[in-house]
């Protein structure tokens, strides 16, 4: 028979599933105004449901072409992403040098910092250099957390693996290239796809940057932003933001699950 010692008191059972209530039952009343019948106000029980605003997100172009570009621009910095936080987490991961904290400050500092305060710095460095703002400023934004994300699950799992599989590795009369693909790769490989998965999710539900760095166009969350000055068209972006919530939840579960054995799934924060 289990005893009642190791079981928790009846109040912070309830101060439990209230802070679950508060977190959660927001995202839980978008899912149920994107089925209301009513399109120009927010009422409480919903009038009616409805699955005909399923039909008519699905026709609006505009989503598509803002769909497509968060889409694209979240593969491409989070590829940029893998490779540079990769090569700094091998870097710093075992490295003793003069110097080593403050450059392992500078490169997690991005998603330490408010997303406005990153957002002013880039615009001014792009106008500074006259870059125009176009999807690869978009981009060059966004992967500068999504780098932090995967330097932080990379640099843990470098941290755990044992030197000497590498050393042996070499002893044995393989390259460098060997030894990543037949020993690095395998024993970093999930960290680094956790490390993705939630560079991906951040990046495509990311707005405050993409404010700053965008220009005209208009990735999913500024097309949710700024449809939401458009009361008859709030169940669309209800039906949008339904979507995101899917989609970046799908991510942040896989690397939950791909990771929590160890402590290197990190950077989520942002």
């Amino acid at each position: 028979m289990r005893s009642d010692h190791h079981r928790a008191p009846v109040a912070l059972k309830l101060a439990a599933i209230g802070g679950l209530l508060f977190l959660h039952l927001p995202i839980l009343l978008i899912f149920a105004y994107a089925f209301t019948t009513e399109a120009k106000s927010f009422q409480w029980p919903p009038p009616g449901l409805t699955t005909r605003w399923l039909a008519v997100t699905w026709e609006r172009r505009d989503v598509w072409q803002a769909l497509t570009l968060s889409v694209q621009v979240a593969s491409i910095a989070t590829a940029l992403a893998l490779i540079l936080g990769t090569l700094c987490a091998a870097a710093l991961a075992r490295a003793r040098f003069f110097g080593k904290e403050a450059i392992t400050l500078l490169v997690i500092l991005p998603i330490a910092l408010p997303g406005i305060v990153t957002g002013i710095a880039l615009r001014s460095a792009f106008g500074l250099i006259n870059i125009p703002f176009s999807f690869w400023t978009i981009v060059l934004g966004h992967a500068t957390f999504c780098i932090v994300v995967v330097y932080n699950n990379a640099v843990a799992r470098f941290r755990r693996m044992s030197p000497s599989l590498v050393e042996a590795s070499y002893d044995l009369g393989a390259n460098g290239f060997q030894t990543f693909r037949h020993v690095i790769l395998p024993n970093i490989g999930t960290a680094l796809l956790a490390g993705g998965m939630l560079a991906f999710a951040l990046s495509f539900d990311e707005v405050i940057v993409t404010t700053f760095t965008a220009g005209q166009q208009q990735t999913l969350p500024i097309w949710m932003l700024e449809e939401l000055i458009r009361p008859h068209e709030r169940p669309v972006t209800n039906v949008v933001a339904m979507a995101v919530v899917l989609v970046t939840l799908l991510p942040i579960l896989g690397a939950y699950y791909l990771t929590r054995e160890g402590a290197e799934t990190a950077g989520g924060g942002k």
